[in-house]
């Protein structure tokens, strides 16, 4: 059993239940459990499937802790024989080492709004990474920049709108914006500007494809998580329909609409990553669209496809999480999400250190 409490005090359970070998050994890497909270051979499984004490688990997400403050958290894992329990151990899962700075940015100073996480001093230059989320707005991503500044890569979590000194509404967004924070994270002390990669998240996809397509000296790679082919119109969260006819992205003062984003001046890679079942929009034929295409130089993109997943791909691996916004389902189940994540997120670290 793996038991942890989240950020909102809400305890979170994984059950399994193995027989062990001959030598008493349960290697849960090898082992199918019998029953409990997730099926199949699956080595964290006990993680990604905890459910919670109260409420659906489909529509539930494990709440984390803002990872400027609290930089860890706790999970407990208990074995019993029966009603015996014969062993038990306290583990620590860290968002953030020992050394991560971190600033906040706002628009007043710095004329943007996010959160720059940067490696311990003294580390070797390391490809920078710009983390742009989707629809939602605000400044999402904030454990994954956490992380990556714990593993050597200057990260900095992007808002662009719905946030102090910025639009209301994904409208009109300049990408000159996004070029401005490219250029300050690039300019970092342990950043590698030749290597910047901006990943991006449903609706900011399209940013980082624009991004790596209109700016190859400033932008090297791209990861595009639940990607778009296109530029899709503007978005109003409080009036969906208010954005029809507007432009979401903007370039030297001009609507942006692509059908479909060009990708020929790409300096380095785009890394789609989508799943099949996503019910937000078709992700998957996209990332297969993009995989066809070729960067300046001629060589072919990457996806990743995931045909049982939905539109929760993107983030870190391990957490339970939920298949439904609140708003309505985003398709695929707990454990084919779980799947992918875990599958995907090396791929992203070692595009990083490609």
């Amino acid at each position: 059993m793996a038991r942890a409490t989240d950020a909102e005090g809400m305890a979170w359970t994984g059950r399994a239940v193995f027989n062990a070998d001959d030598r008493g050994v349960v290697d849960l890497d090898r082992a199918k459990p019998m029953g409990g909270t997730y099926r199949g051979v699956d080595g964290m499984g006990l993680f990604w499937s905890m459910t919670p004490s109260q409420g659906d688990p489909d529509k539930s997400w494990f709440h984390t802790a803002d990872p400027q403050t609290v930089t860890s958290y706790q999970v407990c894992l208990t074995v019993q024989a029966g009603s015996r329990t014969i062993a038990e151990r306290q583990l620590t899962r860290n968002w953030t080492v020992r050394g991560v700075r971190h600033t906040t940015l706002t628009v007043a100073h710095d004329r943007l709004n996010g959160e720059l996480f940067l490696p311990p001093a003294g580390g070797q230059r390391r490809a920078p990474v710009l983390l742009v989320g989707g629809s939602e707005g605000g400044t999402g991503s904030l454990l994954t920049a956490a992380l990556l500044a714990s593993r050597g890569h200057p990260a900095l979590a992007l808002c662009y709108f719905s946030c102090k000194g910025r639009p209301k509404n994904l409208s009109g967004i300049p990408l000159e914006y996004f070029a401005s924070a490219a250029r300050l994270l690039g300019a970092q002390p342990q950043a590698d500007p030749t290597g910047l990669t901006v990943i991006g998240a449903s609706r900011g996809s399209e940013a980082a494809q624009l991004m790596a397509q209109y700016y190859p000296d400033l932008v090297d790679n791209a990861v595009v998580y639940m990607p778009s082919r296109n530029t899709n119109g503007a978005y109003y969260q409080d009036c969906l329909s208010c954005g029809r006819g507007h432009a979401a992205w903007t370039r030297n003062g001009k609507g942006l609409q692509l059908v479909p984003i060009p990708l020929d001046h790409v300096r380095g890679t785009v890394l789609a990553i989508a799943g099949g079942d996503d019910r937000i929009w078709g992700s998957l034929p996209s990332a297969e669209s993009i995989a066809r295409e070729h960067n300046a130089t001629g060589h072919t993109y990457q996806a990743l496809l995931y045909p049982k997943a939905g539109h929760a791909l993107a983030g870190l691996p391990y957490l339970p999480d939920s298949v439904d916004s609140g708003a309505g389902p985003l398709g695929g189940t707990r454990a084919t999400n779980a799947q992918a994540k875990a599958d995907s997120w090396p791929h992203v670290l070692q595009l990083l250190e490609s």
